[in-house]
């Protein structure tokens, strides 16, 4: 029982605070109870000497008297607590079950172009940076990563093994495969990575940069995903305008201003055909809204609480220091009665 009574009242939270407004009321009540008593006619009249009248005046029932009316005053403060529905998932956390997770794919481009310097330092280490802040914020989600360039291969199926996980994320780099965009590729083997036993939610987050130029089709990985009960989630990466790209030329690699070409409308086609969004992200700040939108709309995933939707009431010890403060008034009363005779 200790446990109640070791937390502190900031520490609550109220069903109803509208009701605390209250409180307001009971320093009003003290004064009007202060005035009714200076100006009530008593029926007996008796007559006291100038020094009783002293002592009683700065006696110890004076501040007996004060203390039954803060008493008193405490004791309605708690009710109206007890009103207001308190409740501290601290005293009793909600119970969570995250057997409800969700299946996510995420599907990267690592072309050549992901390199381009719009993005600090490039559009691919903010990429990569912001997939595993995302991932770090899962629980009981399955995640996975599929790299593409002109073809495309599963990084890793996926798994609760978020450490993992982050690793081949930060593994990922362009010039291993097939040089090109192959947004179909990136797409369509997400959809096949998502597992025979997937749970209800599917979820594929593609992101590029580019529009694609080599590979299947992507409408086709689109209507493949559609039937598979899979919500594709786009999102093209790059400022507007011209970016510093690396280029390679008979002298090296070498920077220069290319225009930022990404096919919106085809990465729209594939968000609307599977019941997805399509987003665009112009810089790391964005790129980070967009993941947290993401999670907002896919809210319903993983908490499992329909037994503990709301955490109890804990109105025990508001409703014991009412009792407590109110005993102590009608203790302090008998005692200025006694006084008083």
């Amino acid at each position: 029982m200790s446990r109640y009574f070791n937390i502190c009242f900031w520490e609550y939270d109220f069903y109803k605070p509208h009701l605390l407004w209250l409180l307001l009321a009971i320093p009003a009540l003290l004064f009007l109870w202060e005035y009714l008593q200076k100006t009530r006619v008593g029926q007996l009249k008796y007559a006291n000497s100038e020094q009783e009248q002293l002592a009683y005046s700065i006696g110890w029932v004076r501040y007996i008297r004060w203390g039954i009316n803060t008493c008193y005053a405490l004791s309605m403060a708690c009710l109206v607590l007890v009103l207001a529905e308190p409740y501290n998932t601290s005293i009793d956390p909600p119970k969570i079950d995250y057997k409800n997770g969700i299946d996510i794919i995420l599907s990267i481009d690592a072309s050549g172009s992901m390199l381009a310097q719009d993005f600090d330092p490039n559009r691919l280490e903010v990429a990569k940076r912001v997939a595993k802040k995302f991932v770090d914020s899962r629980k009981g989600d399955r995640v996975g990563l599929v790299v593409y360039e002109g073809e495309a291969y599963t990084a890793c199926p996926a798994t609760l093994d978020y450490k993992l996980l982050k690793k081949q994320i930060s593994d990922i780099e362009p010039g291993y495969l097939e040089p090109g965009t192959a947004i179909g590729s990136g797409l369509g083997v997400a959809v096949t990575r998502l597992r025979s036993d997937s749970l209800p939610s599917k979820v594929i987050i593609l992101l590029t940069d580019g529009s694609s130029n080599t590979g299947p089709d992507p409408m086709e990985a689109a209507a493949l995903a559609k039937a598979k009960k899979c919500k594709v989630y786009t999102i093209g990466v790059g400022a507007n305008g011209m970016a510093p790209t690396p280029v390679n030329t008979p002298f090296g690699v070498v920077y220069q201003n290319v225009p930022v070409e990404i096919d919106e409308a085809i990465l729209k086609e594939i968000s609307q055909l599977t019941g997805g969004k399509f987003f665009r992200a112009k810089d790391e700040k964005s790129l980070e809204k967009i993941y947290t939108e993401i999670d907002q709309l896919e809210k319903r995933k993983m908490e499992d609480q329909h037994l503990a939707a709301e955490p109890p009431l804990t109105v025990f010890p508001f409703f014991i220091w009412s009792i407590i403060f109110s005993l102590a008034a009608w203790g302090a009363q008998r005692l200025k009665f006694r006084l008083d005779d």
